[in-house]
């Protein structure tokens, strides 16, 4: 870990620095990623660690200009909201109506106990079943994240499901709906063909199907984010504002801000995001902030 650390990041970001400027400039590219997120290179700032101890002070080297703070705007489980909502399943869209801890519910509902009495190793596994089920993650892929038997494993699948038909539904009518017409869509209307959904190549064709499942999903926190970024783009032109948005990192907006605008800005940046793409079926939208003197500590 450390040698990869050394080699990708520390060794390799001073290099990007321009002269011009003193700072390092991603590109950003609207294409490579098929299910409409931004992807950026040369470098990559969407892949600087946040997992590990040692992969997350990597963070700490960026900072904002003399004077500013750096400000960290993240949506909460936006994927897991987006699902909820265009599965329209009651027991998660009431999950996150009343501010419970998704997984917490989901792991009391699969091993059949009451939220109290669920363990962190119960919440983790069942963090991993929420992502998962929209990967499409199969029996063998959870046995081994988890480090179970795969009996096990499809058990918990097959426990979700049944506390989540509706979920199950959402995937079986996706699925067919995209072979039907040839495309799965986001909430905002934007489109990606799956040709291989009617292959005879077994192999290709539960492929089509798992990113046909996703793309709705994904793609849908993609657009979301990026009609906030054009409406605070827009917010950030209106008056002469120091403060300035420097990254966009998967479900994460990074601001340099500036303190004497942190009242005036924040509450509207927040605002912005939390009604860029509103979900249906009343499933709220949160954004969490964050501020510090380097990324990390804005986390």
């Amino acid at each position: 870990e450390a040698t990869k650390l050394k080699s990708t990041y520390l060794d390799a970001l001073p290099n990007h620095i321009a002269p011009e400027t003193g700072r390092i400039h991603t590109h950003y590219h609207q294409l490579l990623a098929a299910t409409g997120r931004l992807a950026s290179s040369d470098p990559n700032l969407q892949n600087i660690p946040v997992r590990s101890e040692s992969g997350r002070k990597i963070r700490q080297a960026f900072v904002p200009r003399k004077g500013f703070t750096l400000l960290s705007c993240d949506y909460s489980q936006i994927e897991l909201r987006v699902m909820a909502a265009l599965a329209c399943d009651p027991t998660m869209i009431s999950a996150f109506q009343d501010g419970a801890d998704i997984h917490t519910i989901t792991a009391a509902k699969v091993h059949g106990v009451i939220p109290e009495e669920v363990t962190r190793e119960m919440r983790s596994g069942a963090k991993m079943v929420n992502f998962g089920i929209i990967y499409g993650i199969s029996a063998f892929g959870l046995s081994q994240r988890l480090a179970i038997p795969r009996g096990e494993a499809a058990e918990i699948i097959d426990a979700y499901f049944r506390e989540y038909p509706a979920i199950k539904e959402y995937m079986d009518r996706t699925i067919a709906e995209s072979r039907e017409k040839g495309y799965a869509e986001t909430l905002a209307g934007r489109r990606r063909h799956y040709p291989d959904l009617s292959s005879g190549n077994a192999g290709l064709r539960q492929n089509a199907e798992r990113a046909a499942i996703n793309m709705p999903i994904q793609g849908t926190s993609a657009d979301m984010i990026k009609i906030a970024m054009i409406k605070i783009d827009a917010l950030l032109r209106k008056k002469p504002y120091q403060t300035k948005m420097l990254l966009q990192v998967h479900d994460e907006l990074v601001f340099d801000l500036h303190p004497d605008e942190d009242a005036e800005l924040v509450p509207k940046i927040l605002h912005i995001m939390e009604t860029a793409l509103p979900l249906p079926h009343g499933v709220p939208i949160l954004v969490e902030k964050g501020t510090g003197e380097n990324w990390l500590a804005a986390h």
